[in-house]
């Protein structure tokens, strides 16, 4: 079997019974984060223009339930509008060695499945679970030179995702198989809206919650997707890294569960920013430093923060400060916390 087989085996045939009881804990807590990241995007601009562009395309009620106006309507664009929300405030969760931020792609799709299929509690966590794991494994795969020009969340978030409600709507390997090829070629999301302020993070989550929904239903009635999406010569390793680890697809599938080495953010804002940002806090409370003491700040970070956070130079917006060093510290030095409200004040 090939890595893409082995690893599209483990998420269809995943079952609840075979997660460990801390993995089931962790996975609920991340969904209560997750829930809380959602509420917060609420009135948020970006947020409210994919919300009404949903409803203007999409059906205007339906079984599953859109968190910011309690609105219901059908799974797709419920989890578009769902993902978009919950990463606006920087606040949901993330995967270090991947990346990625599982949360925002795989709850808003496996929860819109799993009320329009109808499935029980115990699904749902088995097939977020089913998500995180596959999400994390491609990222690794993909590894940190995919990241310095794709937005991990975007495009490999588009796969977790179909992996989530693939499980959800019990696909077979081949099926799910399928699923991963139509979401890999869905697959985008480029850093470039960093420079310009733009609202384009929104609809990188959007739209891979909603295009990996689309791959598993596909799948289901039997649309076929390229078989080796991952690895394949033209596939998103081809196209996407300039250095792949294939070793990381399918290892230690059921024994290592990655998805308890998910964090949760203090700072709501890019998670590059937090260690630098402890680093100050830290010192102000250990020297009992007023604002007014700190005048420079010099902070040493690795280069994937450089290439994330430096072309933030100027922020224009509140959400492109959540990626700017200066303001997150500044707002450290001033209140001690770089929060939803500090970034709203």
């Amino acid at each position: 079997m090939s890595n893409t087989q082995i690893l599209a085996s483990f998420a269809a045939n995943l079952k609840f019974d075979q997660i460990p009881k801390d993995v089931v804990a962790r996975t609920e807590d991340l969904f209560l984060d997750w829930f809380g990241s959602a509420l917060a995007g609420r009135e948020a601009r970006p947020v409210e223009t994919i919300h009404k562009c949903a409803f203007e395309f999409g059906p205007q009620s339906g079984p599953c339930e859109v968190l910011i106006s309690r609105r219901t309507t059908s799974a797709l664009f419920a989890a578009m509008i769902n993902a978009a929300a919950s990463h606006f405030a920087e606040q949901d969760d993330l995967h270090n060695s991947s990346v990625l931020h599982p949360a925002t792609v795989v709850f808003p799709a496996a929860w819109a499945a799993a009320q329009a299929l109808g499935r029980s509690g115990k699904e749902f966590i088995a097939a977020s679970v089913a998500g995180y794991e596959v999400g994390i494994r491609v990222g690794e795969f993909l590894g940190r030179s995919h990241y310095k020009i794709f937005h991990t969340t975007g495009t490999v978030g588009t796969i977790a995702a179909a992996a989530a409600v693939g499980n959800l709507l019990r696909l077979s390997d081949e099926q799910m198989v399928n699923a991963f090829g139509s979401a890999g070629t869905q697959a985008a999301g480029l850093w470039e809206f960093l420079k310009d302020a733009a609202d384009s993070k929104q609809l990188h989550t959007a739209k891979a919650a909603a295009n990996g929904l689309l791959a598993a239903y596909l799948a289901a009635d039997g649309f076929t997707g390229a078989k080796d999406i991952f690895e394949g010569a033209k596939g998103m390793g081809a196209g996407m890294s300039t250095q792949t680890h294939p070793d990381k697809l399918a290892e230690a599938l059921g024994e290592r569960w990655a998805l308890i080495e998910t964090s949760f953010k203090y700072h709501a804002s890019c998670r590059h920013t937090h260690p630098a940002a402890d680093a100050l806090l830290q010192v102000i409370q250990r020297e009992k430093l007023a604002p007014d003491d700190v005048e420079t700040v010099v902070t040493h970070v690795h280069q994937a923060a450089i290439d994330v956070l430096g072309p933030v130079t100027d922020p224009k917006t509140v959400h492109q400060a959540k990626f700017s060093m200066g303001t997150v510290l500044a707002l450290v030095a001033e209140f001690g916390h770089a929060g939803v409200r500090e970034f709203d004040g």
